[in-house]
């Protein structure tokens, strides 16, 4: 009801806003004091610059030579034009917000404040020491005077960079660069000058001052690491191509009107870096030297310019550069792309896949017997143990990572650039962070972006050393048999199923399905199939198996029998081996029950599997994790954890794994988390569309979009 929900909506819009203003004070407090100067004195519409009282409240070397020395306080809290309150505050909500959220309120204020105020005094400085020379650039803007704090918050950001973890912190760092250079290399107003400054100030105050929550850094780059500073050296090309066409204006290296060139010359050079920027991205040989051809031409051609010029100006020639202010900075950063791209050349060895290879990125692992990894894959599995979900490393479409002759491998599966392996490592229990950092070695080899699914916490404390991600993506729900005894309310359900089975003529059969006459494995197959016709979307694989699956020897088939011929249910049981080479535990599988059927069906297999599986030696059961749901909320939710709660509230109506999850409560379960264990938080829009592959490699776009339109 409208009357109903609108009190709790204010409710909710209250508490959020409480929160944020307890926790991001200085940043709140001096966006609303610039938005309420501008409404007060109508800068939000007209121009403060053209008011006549503009020279009094801004800085600047003319304000500071006629003792204004109070607008280094007025100047802050205004904008120049209307256009420029958009940048300003969400350059403030941004970088002074990422500051206070990462170094506390009382560290972004000093920054913020000493960031502006030094930015301001040594840009003054500087103009006032130019000015009598010959350079025209500065003799103009030594005139000019600027309102505004995005240097503070520039200054703010920069600092708050050494907090950050890799590879975010060179992102925010290589941005802050790029924009300062840039600006003032081709727009070269007092602002850009002053930006300049903060930002160069902010990042070298991290090397003196100890910054709360610095990240510790090893001081040499890793592969992905040069991988971006070769990126960003494109994409900053990219950046003054487009401020050129766009925005020219009067820099520090002379005037850049008219230097653009026309709009296709631009969009073609743009096209061609992206191209490039894709493959250093994925750490391509290809791209590595094709961008380094391009470098090589635009650093060559920059000597041969500097030279001839040097020689003009000693033969007291007229020499004079058409363009300078565009080339000569231009070839300077193709000069610093080429020495980046030489000094960090190991970092693309990576060549594109042949479609015939069984997966990108696969390196030839020694062979088995017979030569086929999958079965070397199932042997150490079998000789060295697993964990719960480990048996379905041997199941068709994996590959495999062998690192050398440890006893230990990696199942995975390529798609989208992503390769994601299925749980833990096998063989590794004793040095899974090893095994995890070299599958990762070979991923950035081979261009491909690295995860672990449905891990275990073990597998998430290695990855944590290591520096990486998790989030939980599901539940395990194990049963532990020794001591299991049907008794007590909570058990009546399964009971009653027990009961009734017996009453109604069903039994339990525990068998090796391959083994089954035809008429049971025609019943089975229809049952399958009748379950998959109903969901609406494709069958789901991955760690969903089917009948197929089932049909290996070494698996266990459990079937709920009326006769000899009416099969009411299926459920199929993979092995869990301990280091012994014997199965210490099992875990489900497909479990499958005829839709006019035995009721409780499934409660009986699962109440009778446990008893089966007890007298044969097991310790325990897994009844496996229903992808995206688990038996609570998160302890402290974040963004990509509403996410995923959504994902799997939109997938319930077709696949129902929230109710499987509850019901799989009847069984009285341990729960254990499973984990989705990733590098970087911008890999996973990747690792998302990987995943929807992995389980789902023939559903169609309209397919995977029937899943939001059905949950709106």
């Amino acid at each position: 009801m409208p009357g109903e929900s609108e009190p709790r909506w204010r409710h909710d819009a209250l508490t959020a806003v409480t929160a944020a203003v307890r926790r991001f004070p200085f940043t709140l407090a001096t966006a609303a004091v610039i938005l309420l100067l501008g409404l007060a004195v109508g800068g939000l519409w007209d121009a403060v610059s053209d008011r006549s009282w503009y020279p009094d409240i801004a800085y600047g070397l003319p304000s500071f030579e006629k003792g204004r020395w109070w607008t280094l306080v007025t100047g802050p809290l205004f904008c120049a034009t209307p256009i420029d309150y958009l940048p300003v505050l969400v350059g403030v909500l941004l970088l002074c917000g990422l500051a206070e959220a990462r170094l506390g309120t009382r560290w972004t204020a000093a920054v913020t404040a000493a960031g502006q105020l030094g930015a301001v005094l040594l840009a003054a400085l500087l103009l006032f020491a130019l000015r009598h020379t010959a350079w025209t650039w500065a003799k103009d803007l030594a005139g000019t005077v600027d309102v505004g704090i995005s240097a503070g918050a520039l200054c703010a950001g920069a600092v708050a960079s050494a907090a950050l973890a890799s590879p975010w912190r060179q992102r925010l760092r290589l941005g802050l660069i790029a924009y300062a250079g840039v600006s003032l290399l081709y727009v070269g107003g007092l602002d850009d000058l002053e930006h300049a400054l903060a930002v160069a100030g902010g990042l070298a105050a991290t090397h003196w001052l100890r910054v709360p929550g610095a990240a510790r850094t090893s001081g040499r780059l890793s592969r992905r690491e040069w991988r971006l500073l070769a990126v960003a050296g494109l994409l900053l090309i990219a950046a003054i191509l487009l401020v050129v066409w766009l925005a020219p204006g009067r820099s520090p290296v002379g005037e850049t009107r008219g230097l653009g060139g026309p709009g296709w010359q631009v969009l073609l050079s743009l096209a061609l870096i992206g191209l490039l920027v894709n493959g250093l991205r994925r750490g391509r040989r290809t791209a590595w030297r094709w961008t380094v051809l391009l470098c090589v031409l635009n650093a060559l051609l920059g000597l041969f310019v500097g030279v001839v010029y040097v020689i003009g100006k000693a033969l007291d020639e007229q020499v004079t550069v058409t363009g300078a202010a565009v080339f000569v900075p231009t070839s300077v950063v193709w000069t610093a792309e080429l020495v980046v791209l030489i000094a960090g050349r190991d970092a693309f060895r990576a060549r594109r896949p042949r479609r015939r290879a069984p997966a990108a990125g696969t390196r030839p692992p020694a062979p088995s017997a017979d030569g086929d990894p999958r079965t070397r894959a199932a042997d150490l599995l079998v000789h060295r143990g697993g964990e719960n979900l480990s048996w379905m490393t041997t199941w068709p479409d994996n590959s495999y990572f062998f690192p050398d002759d440890d006893g230990s491998y990696i199942a995975y599966r390529a798609h989208a650039g992503v390769a994601v392996a299925l749980g833990d490592p096998v063989g590794a229990a004793d040095d899974r962070a090893r095994t995890i950092s070299r599958f990762a070695e070979m991923c950035d080899r081979t261009g491909l972006v690295p995860c672990l699914f449905s891990a275990t916490a073990r597998a998430a404390e290695a990855t944590d050393a290591l520096g990486w991600r998790s989030v939980q993506v599901a539940e395990d729900t194990v049963i532990d048999l020794p001591d299991l005894e049907f008794r007590g309310k909570a058990w009546q359900d399964v009971r009653t199923a027990l009961n009734r089975a017996k009453k109604d003529g069903v039994e339990y059969r525990l068998v090796s399905l391959a083994e089954q006459p035809r008429p049971v494995l025609s019943q089975v197959r229809g049952i399958s199939e009748e379950w998959v016709g109903d969901m609406g979307l494709p069958e789901m694989g991955f760690t969903l198996g089917g009948v197929e699956e089932a049909m290996d020897p070494r698996m266990r088939v459990g079937l709920a029998m009326e006769g000899e011929e009416h099969l009411h249910g299926v459920t199929s049981w993979m092995p869990v081996f301990g280091a012994d080479g014997e199965p210490q535990g099992w875990t489900l599988d497909m479990m499958r029950r005829r839709r006019d059927g035995f009721r409780p069906v499934v409660e009986f297999m699962i109440a009778s599997s446990c008893l089966a599986l007890r007298e044969d030696g097991a310790r325990y059961l897994s009844l496996s994790g229903a992808p995206l749901a688990r038996t609570g909320p998160a302890h402290a939710p974040t963004v990509l954890d509403r996410i995923l709660d959504q994902l799997g509230a939109a997938m319930e109506p077709y696949y129902g794994f929230r109710s499987l999850h509850s019901f799989k409560a009847k069984f009285q379960p341990r729960y254990e988390p499973m984990f989705l264990l990733y590098r970087d938080e911008a890999d996973l829009p990747r690792i998302g569309l990987s995943l929807l592959r992995c389980y789902m490699p023939s559903a169609t776009v309209r397919d995977l979009l029937r899943v939001p339109a059905h949950h709106g």
